[in-house]
Protein backbone atom coordinates (compact mmCIF):
# COMPACT_ATOMS: atom_id res chain seq x y z
CA UNK A 1 0.00 0.00 0.00
CA UNK A 2 1.30 3.43 -0.96
CA UNK A 3 2.58 5.62 1.86
CA UNK A 4 2.56 9.38 2.32
CA UNK A 5 6.12 10.72 2.40
CA UNK A 6 6.74 13.93 4.33
CA UNK A 7 9.74 16.11 3.45
CA UNK A 8 11.06 19.60 4.03
CA UNK A 9 11.78 21.65 0.91
CA UNK A 10 15.00 23.63 0.53
CA UNK A 11 13.05 26.78 1.48
CA UNK A 12 12.06 25.19 4.80
CA UNK A 13 8.39 24.53 3.97
CA UNK A 14 6.73 21.08 4.27
CA UNK A 15 6.07 18.91 1.20
CA UNK A 16 4.08 15.67 1.10
CA UNK A 17 3.54 13.13 -1.66
CA UNK A 18 2.09 9.64 -2.07
CA UNK A 19 4.81 7.09 -2.83
CA UNK A 20 3.22 5.87 -6.06
CA UNK A 21 4.44 6.95 -9.51
CA UNK A 22 1.63 8.54 -11.55
CA UNK A 23 3.75 9.27 -14.61
CA UNK A 24 7.27 9.14 -15.98
CA UNK A 25 8.87 11.49 -18.48
CA UNK A 26 12.24 11.45 -20.18
CA UNK A 27 14.01 12.64 -17.02
CA UNK A 28 11.65 12.41 -14.04
CA UNK A 29 9.21 10.20 -12.13
CA UNK A 30 6.15 12.07 -10.87
CA UNK A 31 4.08 11.66 -7.69
CA UNK A 32 0.84 13.31 -6.46
CA UNK A 33 0.46 15.19 -3.21
CA UNK A 34 -2.21 13.65 -0.93
CA UNK A 35 -4.81 16.24 -1.99
CA UNK A 36 -3.61 16.23 -5.63
CA UNK A 37 -3.13 20.00 -5.57
CA UNK A 38 0.52 19.64 -6.60
CA UNK A 39 2.95 17.04 -7.92
CA UNK A 40 6.54 16.19 -7.06
CA UNK A 41 8.86 15.10 -9.86
CA UNK A 42 12.16 13.42 -9.00
CA UNK A 43 15.05 13.34 -11.47
CA UNK A 44 16.18 9.78 -12.08
CA UNK A 45 19.76 10.88 -12.78
CA UNK A 46 21.85 12.65 -10.17
CA UNK A 47 21.90 16.42 -10.73
CA UNK A 48 25.28 18.13 -10.32
CA UNK A 49 25.85 21.32 -8.33
CA UNK A 50 25.38 23.52 -11.39
CA UNK A 51 22.04 21.91 -12.26
CA UNK A 52 20.86 22.26 -8.69
CA UNK A 53 21.92 25.91 -8.63
CA UNK A 54 20.09 26.53 -11.92
CA UNK A 55 16.90 24.96 -10.55
CA UNK A 56 17.24 26.97 -7.34
CA UNK A 57 17.30 30.13 -9.47
CA UNK A 58 14.14 29.00 -11.27
CA UNK A 59 12.12 28.33 -8.09
CA UNK A 60 13.74 31.26 -6.31
CA UNK A 61 14.65 34.62 -7.78
CA UNK A 62 13.10 34.09 -11.24
CA UNK A 63 9.83 32.84 -9.83
CA UNK A 64 9.75 35.89 -7.57
CA UNK A 65 10.65 38.14 -10.49
CA UNK A 66 7.68 36.93 -12.54
CA UNK A 67 5.02 36.10 -9.95
CA UNK A 68 5.94 38.15 -6.91
CA UNK A 69 4.85 41.55 -8.18
CA UNK A 70 1.70 43.51 -8.96
CA UNK A 71 -0.20 41.58 -11.64
CA UNK A 72 2.01 38.55 -11.11
CA UNK A 73 -1.01 36.34 -10.46
CA UNK A 74 -1.90 36.73 -14.16
CA UNK A 75 0.97 34.38 -15.03
CA UNK A 76 -0.26 31.60 -12.75
CA UNK A 77 -2.66 30.56 -15.52
CA UNK A 78 -0.09 30.72 -18.32
CA UNK A 79 2.67 28.68 -16.69
CA UNK A 80 3.00 25.53 -14.65
CA UNK A 81 6.02 26.87 -12.79
CA UNK A 82 8.08 24.92 -10.21
CA UNK A 83 7.61 26.25 -6.68
CA UNK A 84 10.11 24.32 -4.54
CA UNK A 85 13.05 21.91 -4.52
CA UNK A 86 13.17 18.75 -2.39
CA UNK A 87 15.57 15.85 -1.91
CA UNK A 88 14.60 12.22 -1.20
CA UNK A 89 16.67 9.06 -1.23
CA UNK A 90 19.55 10.94 -2.82
CA UNK A 91 17.37 12.30 -5.65
CA UNK A 92 16.54 15.92 -6.40
CA UNK A 93 12.90 16.76 -6.96
CA UNK A 94 10.79 19.75 -7.96
CA UNK A 95 7.30 20.67 -6.79
CA UNK A 96 4.79 21.99 -9.35
CA UNK A 97 1.08 22.85 -9.20
CA UNK A 98 -1.30 20.31 -10.75
CA UNK A 99 -2.58 21.15 -14.22
CA UNK A 100 -5.90 22.98 -14.31
CA UNK A 101 -9.04 20.96 -14.97
CA UNK A 102 -9.74 22.38 -18.44
CA UNK A 103 -6.42 20.93 -19.69
CA UNK A 104 -7.86 17.41 -19.39
CA UNK A 105 -10.40 15.79 -21.71
CA UNK A 106 -13.69 15.74 -19.83
CA UNK A 107 -15.35 13.09 -22.00
CA UNK A 108 -15.04 10.89 -25.07
CA UNK A 109 -12.32 8.36 -25.86
CA UNK A 110 -9.58 10.45 -24.21
CA UNK A 111 -11.46 11.20 -20.98
CA UNK A 112 -9.05 12.02 -18.18
CA UNK A 113 -5.98 12.46 -20.43
CA UNK A 114 -4.02 15.69 -20.77
CA UNK A 115 -4.78 17.92 -23.75
CA UNK A 116 -1.23 17.88 -25.06
CA UNK A 117 -0.75 20.27 -27.91
CA UNK A 118 0.07 17.54 -30.43
CA UNK A 119 -3.61 16.51 -30.67
CA UNK A 120 -4.52 19.93 -32.06
CA UNK A 121 -1.38 20.77 -34.06
CA UNK A 122 -1.25 17.74 -36.37
CA UNK A 123 -3.93 17.29 -39.02
CA UNK A 124 -3.54 13.51 -38.88
CA UNK A 125 -4.12 13.31 -35.13
CA UNK A 126 -6.77 16.01 -35.06
CA UNK A 127 -8.78 14.60 -37.98
CA UNK A 128 -8.52 10.93 -37.01
CA UNK A 129 -8.87 10.99 -33.25
CA UNK A 130 -10.19 14.25 -31.80
CA UNK A 131 -13.98 14.35 -31.54
CA UNK A 132 -15.74 17.35 -33.13
CA UNK A 133 -16.97 18.74 -29.82
CA UNK A 134 -13.37 18.88 -28.55
CA UNK A 135 -11.80 20.75 -31.47
CA UNK A 136 -12.87 24.29 -30.63
CA UNK A 137 -12.97 26.92 -33.38
CA UNK A 138 -10.33 28.67 -35.45
CA UNK A 139 -10.83 31.74 -33.24
CA UNK A 140 -10.08 29.78 -30.05
CA UNK A 141 -6.90 28.48 -31.69
CA UNK A 142 -5.84 32.10 -32.22
CA UNK A 143 -6.54 32.75 -28.54
CA UNK A 144 -4.36 29.75 -27.59
CA UNK A 145 -1.51 31.05 -29.72
CA UNK A 146 -1.89 34.49 -28.17
CA UNK A 147 -1.52 33.09 -24.66
CA UNK A 148 1.54 31.04 -25.66
CA UNK A 149 3.18 34.08 -27.29
CA UNK A 150 2.42 36.17 -24.21
CA UNK A 151 3.96 33.57 -21.87
CA UNK A 152 7.09 33.28 -24.02
CA UNK A 153 7.36 37.07 -24.19
CA UNK A 154 7.39 37.17 -20.37
CA UNK A 155 10.10 34.50 -20.18
CA UNK A 156 12.30 36.34 -22.65
CA UNK A 157 11.76 39.66 -20.88
CA UNK A 158 13.21 38.02 -17.76
CA UNK A 159 16.23 36.86 -19.78
CA UNK A 160 15.11 33.22 -19.70
CA UNK A 161 14.69 30.74 -22.57
CA UNK A 162 12.48 27.65 -22.36
CA UNK A 163 14.92 25.42 -24.29
CA UNK A 164 12.27 22.83 -25.25
CA UNK A 165 9.28 24.82 -26.45
CA UNK A 166 7.06 22.36 -28.32
CA UNK A 167 3.55 20.93 -28.37
CA UNK A 168 4.87 18.37 -25.87
CA UNK A 169 5.48 21.15 -23.37
CA UNK A 170 2.38 23.23 -23.98
CA UNK A 171 -1.07 22.34 -22.69
CA UNK A 172 -4.00 23.76 -24.64
CA UNK A 173 -7.76 23.86 -24.40
CA UNK A 174 -9.35 24.65 -27.77
CA UNK A 175 -12.78 24.92 -26.14
CA UNK A 176 -11.85 27.95 -24.03
CA UNK A 177 -8.83 29.16 -26.00
CA UNK A 178 -6.54 28.76 -22.98
CA UNK A 179 -2.95 27.53 -22.96
CA UNK A 180 -0.15 26.98 -20.46
CA UNK A 181 3.60 26.44 -20.84
CA UNK A 182 4.89 23.51 -18.79
CA UNK A 183 8.25 21.83 -18.01
CA UNK A 184 9.68 25.14 -16.83
CA UNK A 185 12.39 23.31 -14.87
CA UNK A 186 14.31 23.13 -18.15
CA UNK A 187 14.66 26.90 -18.49
CA UNK A 188 17.98 28.29 -19.69
CA UNK A 189 19.14 30.59 -16.87
CA UNK A 190 21.64 33.38 -17.66
CA UNK A 191 25.13 32.54 -16.44
CA UNK A 192 24.28 28.85 -16.01
CA UNK A 193 24.83 26.02 -18.45
CA UNK A 194 21.63 25.08 -20.26
CA UNK A 195 20.05 21.68 -19.57
CA UNK A 196 21.13 18.61 -21.49
CA UNK A 197 18.02 18.67 -23.70
CA UNK A 198 18.37 20.54 -27.01
CA UNK A 199 14.68 20.41 -27.86
CA UNK A 200 12.01 18.24 -29.41
CA UNK A 201 12.18 17.13 -33.08
CA UNK A 202 10.05 19.43 -35.25
CA UNK A 203 10.90 22.41 -33.02
CA UNK A 204 14.70 22.40 -32.80
CA UNK A 205 16.17 25.43 -34.57
CA UNK A 206 18.23 24.61 -37.70
CA UNK A 207 21.46 26.02 -36.23
CA UNK A 208 21.17 23.74 -33.18
CA UNK A 209 20.78 20.66 -35.40
CA UNK A 210 23.68 21.73 -37.61
CA UNK A 211 26.07 21.97 -34.66
CA UNK A 212 24.69 19.18 -32.47
CA UNK A 213 27.75 16.97 -33.05
CA UNK A 214 30.15 19.63 -31.72
CA UNK A 215 31.35 19.27 -28.15
CA UNK A 216 30.07 21.47 -25.34
CA UNK A 217 32.41 24.42 -25.04
CA UNK A 218 33.06 24.69 -28.77
CA UNK A 219 32.35 28.35 -29.66
CA UNK A 220 30.57 27.26 -32.85
CA UNK A 221 28.11 25.02 -31.03
CA UNK A 222 24.62 26.54 -30.84
CA UNK A 223 22.64 25.82 -27.68
CA UNK A 224 19.04 26.56 -26.69
CA UNK A 225 18.51 30.31 -26.34
CA UNK A 226 15.94 33.05 -26.80
CA UNK A 227 16.67 32.95 -30.56
CA UNK A 228 15.96 29.19 -30.75
CA UNK A 229 12.77 29.72 -28.71
CA UNK A 230 11.64 32.21 -31.36
CA UNK A 231 11.93 29.53 -34.02
CA UNK A 232 9.98 27.04 -31.92
CA UNK A 233 7.28 29.63 -31.16
CA UNK A 234 6.80 30.36 -34.86
CA UNK A 235 6.50 26.62 -35.60
CA UNK A 236 3.93 26.21 -32.82
CA UNK A 237 1.77 29.08 -34.06
CA UNK A 238 1.96 27.85 -37.66
CA UNK A 239 0.95 24.32 -36.62
CA UNK A 240 -1.91 25.35 -34.33
CA UNK A 241 -3.42 27.54 -37.04
CA UNK A 242 -2.73 25.39 -40.12
CA UNK A 243 -2.24 21.85 -38.72
CA UNK A 244 0.91 21.12 -40.70
CA UNK A 245 4.64 21.61 -40.19
CA UNK A 246 6.28 24.58 -41.95
CA UNK A 247 9.41 22.62 -42.96
CA UNK A 248 8.15 19.06 -43.58
CA UNK A 249 7.42 18.97 -47.28
CA UNK A 250 8.08 16.77 -50.27
CA UNK A 251 11.78 17.44 -50.80
CA UNK A 252 14.25 14.61 -50.12
CA UNK A 253 17.75 15.80 -49.22
CA UNK A 254 19.36 12.39 -48.63
CA UNK A 255 18.37 8.76 -49.20
CA UNK A 256 19.45 7.87 -45.69
CA UNK A 257 16.43 8.65 -43.48
CA UNK A 258 18.44 9.92 -40.50
CA UNK A 259 20.66 12.12 -42.66
CA UNK A 260 17.63 13.42 -44.56
CA UNK A 261 15.94 14.38 -41.29
CA UNK A 262 19.05 16.20 -40.10
CA UNK A 263 19.40 18.14 -43.36
CA UNK A 264 15.69 18.87 -43.86
CA UNK A 265 15.33 20.34 -40.37
CA UNK A 266 18.86 21.77 -40.25
CA UNK A 267 21.30 22.98 -42.90
CA UNK A 268 18.86 22.62 -45.83
CA UNK A 269 15.64 23.52 -44.05
CA UNK A 270 13.19 25.16 -46.48
CA UNK A 271 9.76 26.67 -45.89
CA UNK A 272 7.07 24.51 -47.54
CA UNK A 273 5.37 27.71 -48.76
CA UNK A 274 8.49 29.55 -49.89
CA UNK A 275 7.25 31.94 -52.62
CA UNK A 276 10.11 31.38 -55.09
CA UNK A 277 11.61 27.99 -54.20
CA UNK A 278 8.73 25.54 -54.42
CA UNK A 279 10.86 22.39 -54.25
CA UNK A 280 9.64 21.53 -50.73
CA UNK A 281 5.93 21.78 -51.49
CA UNK A 282 4.05 18.80 -49.98
CA UNK A 283 3.20 16.16 -52.56
CA UNK A 284 -0.54 15.62 -52.21
CA UNK A 285 -0.35 12.04 -53.56
CA UNK A 286 1.95 11.11 -50.69
CA UNK A 287 -0.35 12.47 -47.97
CA UNK A 288 -2.79 10.31 -46.06
CA UNK A 289 -6.48 11.24 -46.32
CA UNK A 290 -6.37 12.27 -42.65
CA UNK A 291 -3.73 14.92 -43.50
CA UNK A 292 -6.13 16.70 -45.85
CA UNK A 293 -7.26 19.34 -46.52
CA UNK A 294 -4.78 21.00 -44.14
CA UNK A 295 -1.77 19.43 -45.84
CA UNK A 296 -2.66 21.02 -49.18
CA UNK A 297 -0.85 24.38 -49.14
CA UNK A 298 -2.59 25.43 -52.35
CA UNK A 299 -6.05 24.93 -50.88
CA UNK A 300 -5.28 26.41 -47.46
CA UNK A 301 -2.20 28.65 -47.88
CA UNK A 302 -0.70 30.46 -44.93
CA UNK A 303 -2.06 33.73 -46.29
CA UNK A 304 -5.49 32.77 -44.86
CA UNK A 305 -4.00 33.79 -41.49
CA UNK A 306 -4.11 37.43 -42.60
CA UNK A 307 -1.50 40.07 -43.49
CA UNK A 308 0.02 40.57 -40.03
CA UNK A 309 0.81 36.88 -39.50
CA UNK A 310 1.91 36.36 -43.10
CA UNK A 311 4.60 38.98 -42.60
CA UNK A 312 5.86 37.27 -39.44
CA UNK A 313 5.76 33.79 -40.99
CA UNK A 314 7.90 35.15 -43.85
CA UNK A 315 10.40 36.54 -41.39
CA UNK A 316 10.44 33.34 -39.34
CA UNK A 317 10.66 30.77 -42.14
CA UNK A 318 12.33 32.70 -44.98
CA UNK A 319 14.47 35.57 -43.65
CA UNK A 320 15.14 34.16 -40.19
CA UNK A 321 15.17 30.43 -40.80
CA UNK A 322 18.96 30.41 -41.10
CA UNK A 323 19.55 33.86 -39.59
CA UNK A 324 18.36 33.78 -35.96
CA UNK A 325 18.64 37.55 -35.47
CA UNK A 326 15.91 38.14 -38.06
CA UNK A 327 13.28 36.01 -36.32
CA UNK A 328 10.17 37.77 -34.96
CA UNK A 329 10.04 38.29 -31.21
CA UNK A 330 7.30 36.88 -29.01
CA UNK A 331 6.07 40.44 -28.51
CA UNK A 332 5.64 40.86 -32.27
CA UNK A 333 3.66 37.60 -32.46
CA UNK A 334 1.46 38.76 -29.60
CA UNK A 335 0.66 42.09 -31.26
CA UNK A 336 0.01 40.47 -34.65
CA UNK A 337 -2.33 37.88 -33.12
CA UNK A 338 -4.34 40.59 -31.33
CA UNK A 339 -4.72 42.59 -34.56
CA UNK A 340 -5.63 39.46 -36.53
CA UNK A 341 -8.40 38.42 -34.13
CA UNK A 342 -9.91 41.85 -34.81
CA UNK A 343 -10.02 40.92 -38.51
CA UNK A 344 -12.02 37.74 -37.95
CA UNK A 345 -15.57 37.09 -39.08
CA UNK A 346 -17.98 34.30 -38.11
CA UNK A 347 -18.67 31.99 -41.05
CA UNK A 348 -22.30 32.11 -42.15
CA UNK A 349 -22.33 28.34 -42.66
CA UNK A 350 -23.53 26.83 -39.35
CA UNK A 351 -21.88 23.50 -40.26
CA UNK A 352 -18.43 24.97 -40.89
CA UNK A 353 -15.90 23.26 -38.61
CA UNK A 354 -13.68 26.35 -38.36
CA UNK A 355 -16.64 28.68 -37.59
CA UNK A 356 -14.44 31.74 -38.22
CA UNK A 357 -12.18 33.15 -40.93
CA UNK A 358 -9.90 36.17 -41.38
CA UNK A 359 -11.24 38.93 -43.65
CA UNK A 360 -9.02 39.02 -46.73
CA UNK A 361 -9.73 42.62 -47.77
CA UNK A 362 -11.70 41.45 -50.80
CA UNK A 363 -15.03 42.71 -52.05
CA UNK A 364 -16.35 39.14 -51.96
CA UNK A 365 -15.05 37.61 -48.72
CA UNK A 366 -15.54 33.90 -48.24
CA UNK A 367 -14.56 31.29 -45.71
CA UNK A 368 -11.46 29.40 -46.98
CA UNK A 369 -12.39 26.31 -44.99
CA UNK A 370 -15.88 25.59 -46.33
CA UNK A 371 -16.05 28.01 -49.28
CA UNK A 372 -19.15 29.85 -48.03
CA UNK A 373 -19.29 33.41 -49.36
CA UNK A 374 -20.30 36.21 -47.01
CA UNK A 375 -23.66 37.68 -48.02
CA UNK A 376 -24.83 41.10 -46.93
CA UNK A 377 -23.18 44.32 -45.84
CA UNK A 378 -19.93 43.98 -43.93
CA UNK A 379 -18.68 47.01 -41.97
CA UNK A 380 -14.92 47.46 -41.80
CA UNK A 381 -13.64 50.02 -39.30
CA UNK A 382 -10.31 51.61 -40.21
CA UNK A 383 -8.53 52.88 -37.11
CA UNK A 384 -6.66 56.20 -37.07
CA UNK A 385 -4.47 57.68 -34.34
CA UNK A 386 -3.54 61.28 -33.52
CA UNK A 387 0.19 62.13 -33.33
CA UNK A 388 -0.89 65.73 -32.72
CA UNK A 389 -4.21 67.23 -31.66
CA UNK A 390 -6.65 67.39 -34.57
CA UNK A 391 -4.34 65.47 -36.90
CA UNK A 392 -5.10 61.79 -37.59
CA UNK A 393 -3.09 59.19 -39.46
CA UNK A 394 -3.97 55.62 -40.54
CA UNK A 395 -2.68 52.97 -38.14
CA UNK A 396 -2.62 49.85 -40.32
CA UNK A 397 -5.19 48.40 -37.95
CA UNK A 398 -8.75 47.36 -38.78
CA UNK A 399 -11.68 46.13 -36.78
CA UNK A 400 -14.23 43.88 -38.46
CA UNK A 401 -17.83 44.13 -37.29
CA UNK A 402 -20.31 41.33 -36.66
CA UNK A 403 -23.65 41.23 -34.88
CA UNK A 404 -23.46 41.57 -31.08
CA UNK A 405 -19.71 42.19 -31.19
CA UNK A 406 -18.23 44.26 -28.36
CA UNK A 407 -16.00 47.33 -28.52
CA UNK A 408 -13.24 47.54 -25.89
CA UNK A 409 -10.91 50.19 -24.54
CA UNK A 410 -7.94 48.77 -26.46
CA UNK A 411 -9.87 49.65 -29.62
CA UNK A 412 -10.71 53.11 -28.31
CA UNK A 413 -7.23 54.10 -27.13
CA UNK A 414 -3.93 52.95 -28.64
CA UNK A 415 -2.14 53.39 -25.30
CA UNK A 416 -4.17 50.52 -23.81
CA UNK A 417 -3.07 46.98 -24.63
CA UNK A 418 -5.05 43.79 -23.85
CA UNK A 419 -2.33 42.05 -21.89
CA UNK A 420 -1.38 41.35 -18.28
CA UNK A 421 -1.05 45.08 -17.49
CA UNK A 422 -4.61 46.02 -18.43
CA UNK A 423 -6.82 47.36 -15.64
CA UNK A 424 -9.98 45.49 -14.66
CA UNK A 425 -12.09 48.48 -15.67
CA UNK A 426 -10.62 48.45 -19.18
CA UNK A 427 -11.63 44.80 -19.70
CA UNK A 428 -15.31 45.76 -19.74
CA UNK A 429 -17.05 46.42 -23.10
CA UNK A 430 -17.58 50.12 -23.84
CA UNK A 431 -19.87 49.65 -26.83
CA UNK A 432 -21.49 47.00 -29.00
CA UNK A 433 -22.42 46.51 -32.63
CA UNK A 434 -25.76 45.26 -33.90
CA UNK A 435 -27.49 44.60 -37.19
CA UNK A 436 -30.83 46.27 -36.43
CA UNK A 437 -33.73 46.84 -38.86
CA UNK A 438 -31.44 46.29 -41.84
CA UNK A 439 -28.79 48.71 -40.56
CA UNK A 440 -25.50 48.37 -38.73
CA UNK A 441 -25.26 50.44 -35.56
CA UNK A 442 -22.78 51.08 -32.77
CA UNK A 443 -24.29 51.66 -29.33
CA UNK A 444 -22.24 53.74 -26.90
CA UNK A 445 -22.31 52.04 -23.49
CA UNK A 446 -19.58 53.76 -21.50
CA UNK A 447 -17.67 56.35 -23.57
CA UNK A 448 -18.17 59.92 -22.29
CA UNK A 449 -16.43 61.61 -25.23
CA UNK A 450 -17.69 59.91 -28.39
CA UNK A 451 -18.50 62.07 -31.43
CA UNK A 452 -19.75 61.73 -35.00
CA UNK A 453 -17.34 64.06 -36.80
CA UNK A 454 -18.41 63.20 -40.35
CA UNK A 455 -19.90 66.65 -40.82
CA UNK A 456 -19.75 70.03 -39.10
CA UNK A 457 -21.01 70.76 -36.60
CA UNK A 458 -19.96 67.49 -35.02
CA UNK A 459 -22.56 65.55 -33.03
CA UNK A 460 -21.94 63.94 -29.66
CA UNK A 461 -23.07 60.34 -29.26
CA UNK A 462 -23.99 60.16 -25.61
CA UNK A 463 -23.90 57.05 -23.45
CA UNK A 464 -26.94 54.95 -24.35
CA UNK A 465 -27.26 56.46 -27.84
CA UNK A 466 -26.25 54.84 -31.12
CA UNK A 467 -24.70 55.87 -34.42
CA UNK A 468 -25.38 54.17 -37.75
CA UNK A 469 -22.37 52.72 -39.57
CA UNK A 470 -22.54 54.17 -43.07
CA UNK A 471 -19.91 54.45 -45.80
CA UNK A 472 -17.27 57.03 -44.92
CA UNK A 473 -18.71 57.92 -41.51
CA UNK A 474 -16.07 59.21 -39.09
CA UNK A 475 -16.49 58.50 -35.39
CA UNK A 476 -14.13 59.90 -32.76
CA UNK A 477 -14.09 57.37 -29.94
CA UNK A 478 -12.11 59.49 -27.50
CA UNK A 479 -10.48 62.90 -27.43
CA UNK A 480 -7.93 61.80 -24.80
CA UNK A 481 -4.28 61.18 -25.56
CA UNK A 482 -4.11 57.98 -27.59
CA UNK A 483 -7.81 58.23 -28.52
CA UNK A 484 -8.73 56.82 -31.90
CA UNK A 485 -10.86 57.89 -34.83
CA UNK A 486 -12.66 55.21 -36.86
CA UNK A 487 -13.61 55.58 -40.51
CA UNK A 488 -16.34 53.22 -41.70
CA UNK A 489 -15.99 51.23 -44.91
CA UNK A 490 -18.87 49.04 -46.13
CA UNK A 491 -18.26 45.90 -48.17
CA UNK A 492 -21.40 44.68 -49.88
CA UNK A 493 -21.93 41.24 -51.40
Amino acid sequence: MAQTIKLTATDGTPVEFVDEVIGSGAMKDVYFSPDKSYVVGFFREKQDANAKDRLQNIVGKYREKIFGQIGGDYWENLFCWPTKLVEWNGKLGIVCPTYQKHFFFQGGKFKGLEKQGKWFASAKLRNKFVEPDQKGTWLTHFHMCLQIARAVRRLHAAGLAHSDLSYKNVLVDPLSGKAAVIDCDGLVVPGKYPPDVVGTPDFIAPEVLQTRALKLGNPNKKLPSIQTDRHALAVLIYMYLLNRHPLRGGKVNDLDAAKDEELSMGAKALFVEHPTDKSNRPKIKNLAPSELPQGDVEKLPYTICGPYLKELFDRAFIDGLHDPMKRPTADEWENALVKTTDLMQPCQNPNCEAHWFVFDNSTKPKCPFCGTEYHGQLPVLNLYYSPAKGNFRPENYRLMVYDKQSLYMWHVNRLITPNERIKSEDKKPVGDFHFHNGKWILINRRLPDMWDVSEQPKRQIKVGEYVELTEGRKILLSGEEGGRLIVVQLVSN
